[in-house]
C-alpha cells in the first residue's frame, strides 16, 4: 500500500536547487512498517515518491500498474524470499537494492542481481541516498549542501510491528519466518537485548521469554496514538 502523507516534507532548497533524488519513484518491499517509516522519511525528504508492497504478491501487483526507477527488497518475506524478486526485476533492467537485518543476506541479494545491499539500520544515510542517486541517474555524489538528516524511529511503526511479531512469535505458522522477523526489527530498532533472546531462542521456554519481552515493549508504547 502507498506510504501515508508526510506532512514534513522540506521546501527545495533555495535557489531553485534540485532535491538530490527529485523525480524519482522507488518500490519499497518490505513487511516492517518500522523499517519502511524510516526509509520513507530519508527518501521522500531527498525528493523521491514512493509506493510499499508488504509481500511478493503485493509488489507483483503494483509491477502490472508501473515500473519504479529502482526497488528496495527485503529478502525475508511472509509468502517467500525476496531474492526471487530481485532476479526477476534484474533481468529485466531495473535496479535493485536487497535488504536485511541479517548481515549475511548480502551474498545471496547480490548473486540474485541486486546491485547493493543496506543492512538494517540503515548506517549512512548519506551514502544510501548517493547509491540510489547514482544507480538510477548516474550522477556523482549529491552536492554539498543537499544531505539529508538521519531519521528518528517512529514509535507508532514500532509499536505495530511489535504487535505482529507478537503474534508470529505465539502463534503456529514459519517459525524460521517468525523468528527472522524478530530479529531484523529488534536490530533496526537497535534492541540489542531482544535481538540476543530471538538468536539464542532455541526452546519452548527461550520463545516464551522472547515473547514475554514484546508484551513488555508494547505494554510501554501503548499509550500511543
Amino acid at each position: 500500500m502507498p506510504f501515508r502523507p508526510d506532512p514534513s516534507l522540506p521546501s527545495p532548497p533555495p535557489g531553485g536547487a534540485a532535491l538530490p533524488l527529485q523525480g524519482l519513484t522507488l518500490m519499497i518491499v518490505d513487511d516492517s512498517r518500522f523499517t519502511c517509516d524510516a526509509l520513507r522519511l530519508i527518501l521522500h525528504r531527498a525528493g523521491a515518491r514512493l509506493r510499499r508492497a508488504e509481500s511478493l504478491e503485493i509488489a507483483r501487483l503494483h509491477l502490472n500498474c508501473y515500473r519504479p526507477d529502482l526497488a528496495i527488497v527485503d529478502l525475508g518475506l511472509p509468502d517467500g524470499r525476496g531474492e526471487d524478486l530481485i532476479a526477476e526485476l534484474s533481468a529485466d533492467g531495473f535496479p535493485v537494492l536487497g535488504i536485511s537485518g541479517d548481515p549475511d543476506g548480502r551474498d545471496s541479494a547480490l548473486d540474485a542481481g541486486a546491485a547493493g545491499f543496506l543492512e538494517k539500520p540503515i548506517g549512512s544515510v548519506a551514502g544510501l541516498v548517493r547509491l540510489i542517486r547514482q544507480l538510477t541517474t548516474g550522477v556523482g555524489p549529491v552536492e554539498k549542501g543537499a544531505e539529508v538528516p538521519s531519521p528518528t524511529g517512529d514509535p507508532v511503526a514500532l509499536r505495530d510491528d511489535l504487535a505482529r511479531a507478537a503474534s508470529l512469535i505465539t502463534t503456529p505458522g514459519d517459525p524460521g519466518y517468525a523468528r527472522a522477523f524478530v530479529q531484523s526489527l529488534a536490530r533496526a530498532s537497535g534492541d540489542i537485548a531482544l535481538e540476543d533472546a530471538v538468536r539464542t531462542s532455541h526452546t519452548a521456554f527461550d520463545r516464551a521469554r522472547v515473547a514475554q519481552m514484546i508484551d513488555e515493549r508494547l505494554a510501554a508504547l501503548r499509550s500511543l496514538a
